[in-house]
C-alpha cells in the first residue's frame, strides 16, 4: 500500500472542480426537518427571571453604594489631625 506523494513543489496538487458541481451545492436542501425547539418550563422561566433580577439588583446596589465614594466635590466632614499636633 503506497501513500500519495506530494508534488515536487511541496504543495498538494489540487484537482479541478467543475463549476456546475459548486453551483448545485449551494442549491442543496435537506429533506430532514430539525426537531422543534423545546419550550422552557415555568420553573426554568422563574429561575431565569430570578437570576436576571439578582444581577440587576447587584449592579444597582453597587452603583448606589459607589456614588458617594466617587463624589469629589464635598469636603471631608472632619479634618484629620494627629493626636501629636493637638497637644502643641
Amino acid at each position: 500500500m503506497s501513500l500519495p506523494q506530494p508534488s515536487l513543489g511541496g504543495a498538494p496538487r489540487r484537482e479541478a472542480v467543475p463549476f456546475a458541481f459548486v453551483a448545485e451545492a449551494d442549491a442543496f436542501r435537506s429533506n430532514v426537518t430539525p426537531p422543534p425547539p423545546v419550550r422552557p418550563s415555568r420553573s426554568e422561566l422563574a429561575g431565569r427571571v430570578l437570576v436576571g433580577l439578582t444581577v440587576v439588583a447587584g449592579l444597582v446596589g453597587s452603583l448606589l453604594f459607589g456614588l458617594p465614594a466617587l463624589d469629589a466635590g464635598s469636603p471631608p466632614s472632619h479634618p484629620k489631625k494627629s493626636e501629636a499636633s493637638q497637644n502643641r
